[in-house]
């Protein structure tokens, strides 16, 4: 009965507090919600799509035990009978991939391509038979057909297109119309492929002789693992294959879109973090507005293991029905977002698939726990206090803030800032910033434990400052005498403002950084007057020597630069990486390149060594530092490069090499070009060039660019890409405001009786509720002069530690000072109507009444 009893009790006293502050536990549960959705919703996405992407990555490979690569993106095709007839393999399966270009200039495809396969019919039937086409009752033959293709479903549905229908792709200048023979029907959903037979997408696509790769299905009973290194060292002389797992290929997604996941699970985390110091305000104001009751249940009896139990309790309450509620709001966000806008929250790491929602238990708990344990960590310290306080001091008025004097303690916060900084000197874990996150979370946490003894100092100071003035106006005098005398209250509701604040204006800074570094480098990176590719993207596009010549010999030009980009694979378990032919000076290579450094000068460069200049990446992943001697796979045997200098990137995440034309056409004998950079004469309008192009055999194949336009896209795919951070950034702004409604409403109602003897001693509604727009427009002022300061700090981990570790590039620092300062007005103009609100309700009762309890 006795436990029956307690827990009667309990029911009432958190019955009775939220029905008479709704608004404040109301804000808590919200901000915990949201904080939960977010976070509960990126994962839900950023998983489905990770896991359509590698399912739809693996089905390429089939039921393969291995497969025999090279680094560049093609190998010669006579490899395959060797490996075809090794004694330990079953079967060998010859494979030609794709991206082909489409020669539509529709905005919706303009940059897309079409993966296409290159199969033989007859191995890919039992390595990879969910490849294999359908084609008509009468008409099975196809599948040999040189002029036939089979499509998926999905991408039939993009490209508009039936079976029978003829199918454009580009390649080069050239158009190559294909006939659809039918489908792939046990394509995965939303996966846009085509396959072809292998002979005819080797002559059709100008790939004679050449393969993607070879899939290998061992005898049972062979040791894979033996197997791979007898192979491994079996092709070493050759140097130019590389054997590896078809699971490389998950990890190789994995890598490529790590980082960007992990950040955004952190940022969605920002919520709950903000979510914390909210659940604290609440708690800590609810525990002094309840102090003269909780006083009177321990002289009833309630013991200190009851008082922080129930306290607790409540806390415990607010985060259960705040984390279901987000756990319901992230799984509908999540399922929404993937009808609606499919798997890609911005990176474009995931192009062309279509996840299938599932729900996850195990994270769902997860985020539950997280949410609860977030809760119950703000709601600690309130209820501590709220168990050790001793019942005779607090049953007396004029106590409330003595219920908070440990907050005072400027010990605890410069601890957490001093560990903030320490993290800061640390070293990656996984190529992931964990130390990073950390001291955010330690440099937010401990300006937050400072506020009290801070607003104490501030208050204080200008309080003797105003008190002394000789025309100071006793509403100001009054609004900074509670202020400085109640640093503590005062504290609570400037933490809610602090945490929104500082780290909105943190991600300001870090997204305004990085957005101009981007347009700075674009406009280093894009001189010329005009660009001309035959295609954005995409294995088949680019220009024969012939073609070169006849633009380069275009009236009204001054300049023509042709650029070779291909990929290379230097690690199996790594995306690839870019390699870049182009006119570069190699006395003043930063004219071309936007070095980060200072390069190799011509005179220190070994006798007969080829320089190359690698992108940040290349240093941080591969330690291809300026000065040392490497290896690339771009010729038989292969050559010895070295690193000239360092330049900036923000195009390619992975890495990328630049290295000068015409050592990469004596290297190779590749004579393809994929773009090319125009000058124009003086006076020469960029539409007669365009003009004249177009007059050219293949000119309708070419497309025209000028820097303006590449510029404006690039922005404009970079802001997509922070689409989610802006949105991030703006729940932080909701939840900020929310925090201070909720923290000005409850310390209004806690003040009720020293507003009713304000009235007594003279001072009317309308200079109580002045005194509280000004003490809302003081707090908010000092949370914004803080969150500048400590916002700032917090960006140059975010801008100069966080990014170069998770993405491995530098940028500078910019700060949009305007932005923050409007954000900043509006916020504090909210907070004193918001102040003057709250206090409307505690100002209008009796003022007798109100003060009843101290006569």
């Amino acid at each position: 009965m006795r436990w029956r009893n307690k827990a009667m009790l309990a029911r009432w006293l958190l019955s009775g507090e939220w029905q008479a502050h709704k608004v404040q536990s109301g804000v808590a549960v919200l901000a915990i919600a949201i904080g939960v959705a977010l976070g509960f919703a990126i994962h839900l996405i950023n998983t489905a799509a990770f896991n359509e992407f590698s399912a739809a990555a693996h089905s390429l490979s089939g039921e393969s035990d291995l497969e025999v690569r090279g680094p560049q993106a093609t190998i010669d095709e006579s490899i395959y009978p060797l490996l075809a007839e090794h004694e330990d393999v079953e079967l060998a399966n010859p494979v030609l991939e794709l991206d082909v270009a489409l020669p539509t200039h529709s905005k919706e495809r303009k940059d897309a391509t079409l993966k296409i396969l290159g199969l033989d019919i007859f191995r890919a039937s039992v390595m990879a038979p969910d490849l294999i086409g359908i084609p008509a009752e009468d008409k099975l033959f196809d599948v040999l057909a040189d002029d036939a293709i089979f499509l998926s479903p999905a991408a039939m549905e993009w490209l508009g297109v039936k079976q029978g229908d003829i199918l454009n792709l580009s390649v080069g200048t050239q158009t190559v119309a294909l006939r659809v023979a039918g489908g792939l029907r046990r394509a995965r959903a939303g996966q846009r492929i085509g396959v072809m037979d292998i002979a005819t997408a080797q002559w059709r696509f100008h790939r004679l002789g050449q393969l993607s790769r070879v899939e290998l299905k061992l005898l049972p009973g062979t040791d894979k693992a033996a197997f791979k290194a007898e192979l491994e060292q079996e092709l070493e002389p050759q140097s130019q294959y590389l054997v590896a797992e078809p699971t490389t290929r998950e990890t190789r997604v994995a890598n490529m879109s790590r980082a960007y996941r992990v950040n955004l699970n952190v940022l969605a985390m920002v919520a709950l973090f903000t979510g914390t110091f909210l659940v604290f305000s609440t708690q800590a104001l609810s525990i002094v507005r309840r102090r003269h009751q909780f006083a009177l249940l321990r002289v009833l009896g309630f013991t200190r293991k009851q008082m922080l139990g129930q306290v607790l309790w409540e806390g415990a309450i607010l985060g259960f029905v705040g984390s279901v509620l987000g756990l319901a709001l992230g799984y509908a966000t999540a399922t929404s977002a993937l009808h609606y806008f499919g798997g890609d929250l911005g990176g474009g790491f995931f192009p062309g698939i279509k996840p299938v929602m599932h729900f996850d238990p195990a994270a769902a708990i997860v985020f539950f726990i997280l949410g609860v344990g977030i809760t119950l960590l703000g709601s600690a310290a309130p209820a501590w206090e709220a168990a050790r306080a001793l019942p005779a001091p607090a049953l007396k008025s004029g106590s409330e803030d003595t219920a908070l004097a440990r907050l005072e303690n400027p010990w605890p916060g410069l601890l957490f800032l001093a560990s903030g900084i320490l993290f800061t000197r640390l070293p990656p874990i996984f190529d992931l910033p964990i130390f990073g996150y950390l001291a955010v979370a330690q440099l937010l946490t401990g300006g937050i434990i400072l506020m009290p003894p801070l607003s104490a100092l501030i208050f204080t100071a200008v309080f003797r400052m105003v008190q002394h003035a000789s025309h100071a106006r006793p509403v100001l005098t009054t609004a900074l005498a509670r202020l400085a005398n109640a640093p503590n209250q005062a504290a609570i509701a400037l933490g809610g403002i602090l945490a929104s604040f500082t780290l909105m204006v943190a991600m300001a800074i870090m997204v305004t950084s990085f957005r101009v570094s981007v347009d700075d480098w674009l406009r280093h990176i894009l001189p010329a007057d005009l660009y001309v590719e035959t295609a954005a993207s995409g294995d088949t596009r680019g220009l024969i020597p012939d073609e070169m010549k006849a633009l380069a010999e275009t009236p009204g030009l001054v300049r023509v630069d042709f650029f070779r980009s291909s990929k290379l694979m230097l690690d199996p378990s790594r995306p690839n990486i870019t390699l870049i032919a182009r006119p570069i000076d190699i006395s003043e290579p930063g004219n071309t390149l936007p070095l980060t450094g200072e390069s190799i000068p011509v005179a220190q460069l070994p006798k007969g060594a080829i320089p190359i200049w690698v992108s940040e990446p290349m240093v941080d992943l591969y330690g291809y530092t300026p000065g040392k001697h490497v290896t690339l796979p771009i010729a038989m045997p292969a050559r010895t490069f070295i690193v000239a200098g360092v330049w900036r990137d923000y195009g390619r995440q992975f890495g990328a090499i630049q290295m000068r034309l015409a050592d990469y056409q004596a290297l190779t004998d590749d004579l393809l070009v994929n773009d090319a950079a125009l000058w124009l004469e003086q006076g020469v309008a960029p539409e007669q060039v365009i003009e004249s192009m177009r007059q050219l055999p293949f000119g309708n194949a070419l497309e025209f660019s000028d820097p303006g336009q590449i510029r404006a896209l690039s922005l404009n795919i970079f802001d997509r890409s922070f689409a989610v951070t802006y949105l991030l950034e703006g729940v932080a702004i909701i939840i900020g405001l929310l925090g201070v409604a909720a923290s000005f409403s409850a310390q209004a109602l806690a003040r009720i009786k020293e507003f009713g003897m304000l009235r007594h001693v003279g001072m009317t509604r309308r200079q109580i509720l002045g005194m509280l727009a000004i003490e809302g427009g003081l707090l908010t002022a000092l949370g914004v002069l803080l969150g500048f300061v400590l916002g700032g700090c917090i960006s140059l981990i975010l801008v100069f530690i966080v990014n170069p570790q998770s993405f491995h590039w530098t940028m500078q620092l910019s700060l949009p000072w305007r932005s923050l300062l409007s954000v900043a007005l509006m916020l504090m103009f909210l907070a004193a109507f918001t102040a003057v609100a709250s206090g409307r309700h505690a100002v209008s009762g009796n003022a007798v009444r109100a003060v009843r309890e101290d006569w």
